[in-house]
């Protein structure tokens, strides 16, 4: 039985979801990605570990993608890391808000290394 847990990243700036692929793979993680909402709703359905949700994205935000992901019976025990670089004005409202869509962490791009944000999803999945 192979248990290598799958994260599926949710992110539109190619270049952030290439050095997250390449550091979660060297951390012994099946990655998927997903580079708008609704691709990440289609991508969803096969079912990953955790999910990295950025925010702002093109045609689903990351608020939609997160209540779609909740309400579905599915797929509503997925942890989700929403990780963003939304202004600092509307920061504790995003965090609150992401947090009670049912967000495990909400994680501010500009403010931790891709090293810690591989941390987190470790503390969460291992």
């Amino acid at each position: 039985m192979d248990d290598t847990k799958t994260v599926l990243i949710v992110e539109d700036d190619l270049d952030l979801v290439e050095m997250y692929k390449e550091k979660m793979k060297n951390a012994g993680f099946r990655v998927l990605s997903a580079t708008d909402g609704r691709k990440a709703i289609q991508r969803i359905k096969e079912i990953p570990d955790l999910i990295l949700l950025d925010i702002l994205m093109p045609k689903l935000n990351g608020f939609e993608v997160l209540k779609k992901i909740k309400k579905d019976e599915i797929t509503k025990d997925i942890p989700v890391i929403v990780l963003t670089n939304v202004g600092s004005e509307s920061v504790d409202s995003d965090e609150k808000l992401a947090m009670s869509l049912g967000a495990a962490a909400y994680v501010i791009k500009s403010l931790n290394t891709p090293e810690e944000v591989l941390d987190r999803i470790k503390t969460i999945l291992l």
